[in-house]
């Protein structure tokens, strides 16, 4: 409305000055050159008034489009003191001004409550431009996920993880695919999504991580929970009558053998030895059960203020005798004698026995056997103990297997470091290996 006025008055401006120039025409034709002198001044001043307003109108036009530009929408044009004939303009620039402020204002709300949701999910996301590679917007999950402070383009992640950049340029839009991370040495499994839009004429790219290790995890040991139910509660029920009727045969043979001739005597010993054999193998299988039954029997530990110097110092003094005597050194390193966890004290040291363990039959054919029992606080609160070897190391092979009960590559029964993991899982935290063959192994357990 207010540029329709302003279009008017320019017309009426047009309008006037071309009635003006009939009237000095008529007048040079009826010889009346006084008042032709008087319409051309007039025609001369119509004319400079409407360039003066052009030109007005222009510069006015100019610095409201440079005000856009440069998005500043804070800028006020004066009306009060302004030229009447361009109040109208400046009046609509200043309404348009706001229009784009309450705008503004508005994506402003709408882009710090996605930001927020974003920053709240537990899905790490990155959006990229396709051909350029530009970061377009990255949360604090992703960022925390791979431990990457910042990136500008797509293309820097290669220098972090090679992999993992080849695996989102190469997954198609609405597929999703599993893949490993590493970070700080460890291996993390990741579920990638991905999606594809368009705008302003650009493809944008869309990637969703969800690390899906925590649920693996959790998914595993529910799985191995139940195989071990079923396993040792068919195993008890086999083996004990088998056991406890062995038994009473023996005693029955033993009576009739000493009523009997010398031949049947011999075959009734052998049928003794046999015997013998099967009630010994029963209780071996017996044990067997009663040993793995144990990854089942934690569930909830006794939690209480443990200090890990006192842990060390009860490991120590437990274990010094057999690194005596294997001639094996122990390394005890303690940053802060103030740190502390909640935990299960009988648990966490039954863990860390069978670590060191671990570590000494690793070290035992190694010259100079070194293990090593750290202790730190890292800068997110967590507590990390370590325990480290220069032993034989463990294939590469063979890493995503050894916290599977049963799985050993040595004559051992399989169960410790499957009951190591169990542990941490009920004080809610992780455990984690780097090995490298015939250099040694470092465990980490992330409280």
């Amino acid at each position: 409305m207010i540029f329709k006025k302003s279009g008017r008055g320019n017309l009426l401006r047009v309008l006037f000055l071309f009635l003006v120039l009939i009237a000095g025409a008529w007048l040079i034709v009826n010889s009346d050159y006084l008042l032709f002198g008087v319409a051309f001044c007039l025609v001369v001043y119509l004319t400079y008034d409407l360039y003066h307003f052009n030109l007005k109108a222009k510069e006015e036009i100019e610095q409201f489009v440079e005000s856009v530009q440069y998005r500043d929408f804070s800028r006020y044009f004066d009306v009060n003191h302004a030229p009447v004939e361009l109040k109208p303009f400046r009046k609509g620039f200043n309404e348009i001004n706001s229009a784009f402020k309450v705008i503004i204002r508005e994506n402003e709300v709408q882009r710090q409550y996605m930001q927020k949701i974003l920053e709240l999910v537990d899905t790490g996301i990155i959006c990229y431009e396709e051909k350029e590679g530009e970061i377009i917007l990255i949360n604090e999950t992703l960022k925390n996920l791979l431990g990457i402070p910042y990136l500008k383009t797509i293309q820097d992640l290669r220098r972090r993880d090679g992999e993992l950049y080849e695996n989102i340029l190469s997954l198609k839009p609405d597929k999703n695919k599993v893949v490993t991370v590493t970070k700080e040495l460890n291996k993390i499994k990741v579920f990638l999504s991905s999606t594809i839009f368009q705008t302003e004429g650009k493809n944008y790219k869309l990637i969703a991580f969800q690390n899906v290790n925590e649920a693996l995890d959790e998914n595993e040991t529910r799985a191995w929970h139940k195989l071990l139910s079923v396993m040792t509660h068919e195993i008890m029920n086999s083996v004990a009558p088998i056991s406890s009727l062995a038994d009473t045969l023996k005693n029955r043979l033993q009576d009739f053998k000493n009523t009997n001739e010398k031949d049947t005597r011999d075959s009734l010993e052998d049928i003794e030895l046999g015997i013998d054999t099967i009630k010994h193998r029963s209780e071996s299988l017996m044990r067997f059960a009663h040993t793995y039954r144990n990854l089942n029997k934690i569930t909830t530990p006794n939690l209480h203020k443990v200090f890990v110097r006192d842990l060390f110092e009860r490991l120590h003094q437990l274990m010094q005798p057999l690194f005596e005597q294997k001639n094996i050194e122990l390394e005890v390193i303690l940053q802060d004698p103030s740190i502390s966890l909640m935990a299960d004290a009988s648990l966490i040291e039954q863990l860390l026995i069978n670590l060191i363990t671990n570590a000494m039959n690793a070290v035992k054919e190694k010259p100079d056997p070194l293990i090593t029992l750290s202790a730190s606080e890292n800068n997110k609160n967590k507590i990390i103990i370590k325990v480290s070897d220069n032993g034989i190391g463990i294939p590469a092979q063979n890493l995503d297997k050894i916290f599977v009960p049963f799985f050993s590559t040595t004559n051992s029964s399989g169960i410790g470091l499957s009951l190591c993991k169990q542990i941490m899982l009920v004080h809610n935290g992780n455990i984690r290996i780097q090995s490298v063959e015939r250099k040694g192994t470092s465990i980490w357990l992330l409280f």
